[in-house]
């Protein structure tokens, strides 16, 4: 391979998720309402320490359950989620497995699976195509641990890179380029296909020459040239399309502490717009300024905390705010009517909250803290799963029965044995 054909293949392979439900008869605009019921939505939140599991789960199983301090602020919403324990991706790696999150499959064994280590909302994005704006939105931070938030990703193993911060979101979902740029975007949509139709036949010459190994490498690089196409032409449909006056003003970027409760009104009115169905927000814990909760150490120094009690209480203390504006969302979401029905934003909406870590003082990956919301389940209840090794449930089996509920038609997801048993719709 020559320097030229690499250089070209290099740009090429800046894949973003693949989005394989574009049609290209699609037209461009919004996506008319559906006359039956709203479109469902799906949220992600995930954070990179898990919670304090004796402040976290219940004791009791079931509808009756005594609210433990971290679950308390979702006290006027417990008859819209249920609470899981028991549910891991039977992974081990310590904050590196976090990475794994919403995949169930570390990257390092992604070829071996069907999808390789594609996200949950990346898999709902691909659904969800062109018929909004954004497939996907993915907020987080590009400086927390270990090179910023990893939990979303393609099915080629790329990471779907964060928006970070919401002056940043609150532009890309609210604010249109003028005549000037839409001409140089179009200039630049043409450079691309260019770029892309030389890359194409350039390697396809080349596949001819090349062994059994390398053609799979190549065919992954071609997975990835399809996904830039797909990308373009998404961008192209909605690049004259207006987008939806802005409801607030332009929000300052602060800490990422106190950007969490505009992160989640960002979030809302989205999905209220119609500009995304799909959305995944990452709490990098390393981003953390604890000294808004009065604390001197640093979210993954308490993490690690020792057994040691007022440790423990300050990390608490940063788990709480979390709960605190979870509830303030959930909130947020059920005050917004949907048209033309009766039901809350809430309902159509299913709220997945958790973090790829069990236990950060031990830093292990096992009994997840699990919450899910809304969606049009009953929920509820604290639903306690087997933690005998041979009976265990896989957390990817909950995906699965959150995928098809979106839509997805599909039998399996990452490790699922199944859907999660006991889920049912309202």
């Amino acid at each position: 391979m020559n320097r030229r054909v690499f250089l070209k293949s290099s740009f090429a392979t800046l894949a973003l998720p693949a989005l394989e439900s574009v049609s290209a008869s699609l037209p461009a605009g919004a996506i008319k309402a559906s006359g039956v019921r709203p479109p469902t939505r799906m949220v992600c939140i995930g954070n990179s320490f898990g919670m304090y599991p004796k402040r976290f789960f219940p004791k009791e199983a079931g509808a009756n359950y005594q609210m433990t301090p971290l679950l308390a602020p979702l006290e006027k919403h417990r008859k819209d989620f249920s609470v899981f324990s028991h549910l891991d991706h039977d992974i081990k790696g310590g904050h590196f497995s976090v990475h794994s999150f919403l995949s169930g499959v570390k990257m390092g064994d992604a070829k071996g699976m069907p999808e390789g280590n594609i996200s949950v909302d990346q898999r709902a994005a691909e659904h969800v195509g062109a018929e909004t704006r954004f497939p996907s939105l993915t907020i987080g931070s590009e400086d927390g641990l270990h090179g910023g938030c990893q939990m979303c990703w393609t099915r080629t193993g790329v990471r779907v890179p964060p928006i970070a911060g919401p002056r940043e979101l609150f532009r890309k979902l609210f604010i249109n380029v003028d005549a000037k740029a839409q001409e140089e975007a179009a200039d630049n949509f043409e450079l691309r296909s260019s770029i892309l139709d030389s890359v194409k036949d350039e390697a396809s010459n080349l596949k001819r020459r090349l062994s059994g190994q390398d053609k799979d490498k190549l065919d992954e690089y071609f997975t990835s040239v399809r996904d830039v196409e797909v990308n373009l032409e998404l961008d192209k449909r909605w690049a004259k399309v207006s987008k939806p006056k802005a409801p607030m003003g332009e929000p300052e970027d602060r800490s990422l502490v106190e950007d969490i409760p505009v992160l989640y009104d960002l979030i809302a009115i989205a999905l209220k717009t119609d500009s995304t169905r799909v959305a995944s927000f990452e709490m990098a814990g390393t981003n953390f300024d604890t000294s808004f909760f009065g604390l001197s150490s640093g979210y993954h120094s308490l993490s690690h905390h020792g057994k040691k009690a007022d440790r423990i209480e300050g990390l608490v203390k940063i788990e709480l705010y979390q709960m605190q504006q979870l509830a303030r969302f959930l909130e947020k979401l059920k005050s917004i009517r949907e048209p033309d029905s009766n039901g809350t934003l809430l309902d159509s909406s299913m709220v997945m909250f958790g973090s790829g870590m069990g236990n950060g003082n031990a830093h292990v990956n096992t009994d997840l803290p699990i919450i899910l919301v809304g969606g049009g389940y009953k929920l509820g209840e604290h639903k306690r799963f087997p933690t005998e090794k041979i009976k265990r449930v896989p957390l990817c089996n909950l995906y699965l029965s959150m995928l098809q509920r979106f839509g997805v038609e599909t039998e399996t997801f990452g490790t699922s044995s199944g859907t999660l048993t006991g889920l049912e719709l309202a």
